[in-house]
């Protein structure tokens, strides 16, 4: 009949998901350390063995047979080692049964704590073994609790971690039992077990989304080339065919849109834009931009930087609420965008007053530093991408309220006297 001993070791073997042997292993360690401590001396050479069937623990101390003793915590004489042993010689180990009458109860207690030690150290090396192959993929998880701004999953049913507050979509809910994919960064191993830098928030998300749902994108007929993205709000996503006879747009909406509105409600209900990409630069900027239309570009390829002219109705749409548009079409293409109203724009042949009043900054007006940094923020550099907004315009930028958007309005129309 199985012991209770073996029969709970055999219990945590399925529980944690390690092996048997690893357990004893750590077992007959832990019980060593605790022999040396209370019965013997760190210089003893200790074995346990357990019987895996019966999970009686025996202790033997290792000793070597010689003909002189020089350490006796590890040696014995010829003489002294046929008492254990008639055949042994000179040269043999031979193991003499050094177990104590109540070591079973001494060495529960002692070895308690070192015993869980290690078998957390054996999980945590499992989960980190287990998740390490894994790093830029996606993981299923169940939320497990929320406790205000913690939210607490259960990755794959084995492991809870945290998903921080800032790698949580925005204004998304969260509650216990539901289901959620998840971006696997990185996995780290530190001294508490392995961290997983998980997150609801990386444009990788979306990539392996949409790996998932559209099967042109996952055998590589259609490639993704660049992501921008507001998490919970907005993204704008470049791809391209590399067979002329498959749309890469039509690939990645689906009929009726249905391909990437299953992508759009696992994120919260967030837009995506799919756009397609380009080698001419100013078809891709162009492109980027929509739904604004663009009346002129003008590119500077050194410093990567493009320069687009719109009508003063397409201003407000080109830049965005809150800068939004115009910043995630210069992450998707790598370029910094400027919009600038059309009636700036001479054809190349600005006067020098004229290309110095283009080329003023915000810095330039006296605002506030952190009006400054608010029109900064939504990529809002140059005195001329004002021109045309309204104070109501600049109300709608975050960190701006109605006196600041006055006193940059004010200021715009001083510059312009």
């Amino acid at each position: 009949m199985q012991s209770q001993f073996i029969a709970a070791i055999n219990q945590l073997c399925d529980e944690k998901n390690i092996s048997k042997d690893t357990v004893l292993e750590t077992v007959e360690a832990a019980l060593r350390a605790a022999y040396r401590k209370d019965y013997g001396n760190k210089d003893q050479n200790i074995a346990v063995e357990i019987d895996p069937n019966s999970g009686v623990a025996t202790v033997y101390q290792l000793m070597e047979v010689v003909k002189e003793v020089e350490h006796e915590n590890i040696q014995l004489t010829l003489k002294e080692a046929q008492k254990y042993d008639k055949k042994a010689k000179i040269g043999d180990e031979i193991k003499i049964d050094v177990t104590p009458t109540n070591y079973g109860r001494i060495a529960a207690q002692a070895a308690k704590q070192v015993i869980i030690q290690r078998i957390q150290e054996a999980e945590r090396d499992i989960m980190y073994d287990t998740f390490k192959d894994r790093e830029n993929e996606l993981i299923n998880a169940v939320v497990h609790r929320v406790d205000g701004n913690n939210v607490y999953l259960n990755l794959d049913n084995k492991i809870t971690m945290l998903l921080p507050y800032k790698e949580q979509i925005h204004g998304e809910k969260y509650y216990s039992g539901q289901r959620l994919k998840l971006y696997l960064d990185k996995v780290i191993k530190t001294t508490r077990g392995p961290e997983l830098l998980i997150s609801r928030t990386h444009p990788n998300l979306v990539r392996k989304l949409l790996e998932l749902e559209i099967p042109e994108i996952k055998s590589g007929l259609v490639e993704i080339k660049s992501i921008a993205r507001d998490p919970g709000v907005r993204c704008k996503v470049s791809v391209m065919s590399k067979d002329e006879k498959i749309d890469p747009i039509g690939s990645c909406v689906g009929q009726k849109g249905v391909r990437v509105q299953n992508v759009m409600d696992e994120l919260n209900g967030e837009r995506i834009d799919i756009i397609e990409w380009s080698e001419d630069m100013e078809e891709y900027i162009q492109t980027a931009l929509a739904p604004a239309k663009t009346a002129v570009i003008e590119l500077f390829e050194d410093d990567k930087r493009a320069k687009v002219f719109v009508q003063p109705d397409q201003r407000p749409l080109a830049i965005g609420k809150q800068g939004q548009n115009v910043r995630l079409a210069s992450i998707l293409t790598g370029w910094e965008i400027d919009i600038l109203d059309i009636s700036e724009y001479s054809g190349g042949k600005s006067t020098k007053k004229k290309e110095e009043q283009l080329e003023l900054e915000i810095s330039d007006l006296g605002l506030d530093e952190a009006l400054v940094n608010a029109l900064m923020d939504a990529n809002l550099t140059l005195v001329e991408q004002l021109r045309g907004l309204t104070a109501k315009d600049f109300a709608d930028i975050e960190g701006i309220d109605e006196e600041g958007a006055a006193a940059i309005d004010s200021a715009i129309k001083e510059k312009q006297a």
